[in-house]
């Protein structure tokens, strides 16, 4: 009945691994979004639009 809990450590050690690695992954990207310079975040901006959109347009007159 108690067999399952010889698995327990290891479950443990999945658990802190898989939290290590999403915590990576958001601070990686965290780290090069706040890097990025202004040329690169004007083009990541208009990235949804081929055109310009009529709120678009309306706020660079």
């Amino acid at each position: 009945m108690f067999r399952r809990l010889i698995f327990e450590d290891s479950a443990a050690l999945f658990t802190i691994a898989a939290f290590i690695t999403a915590a990576t992954i958001y601070v990686t990207l965290g780290w090069r979004t706040l890097r990025m310079k202004r040329p690169e975040v004007e083009r990541f901006e208009s990235l949804p639009f081929a055109t310009q959109t009529p709120a678009a347009r309306h706020e660079s007159e």
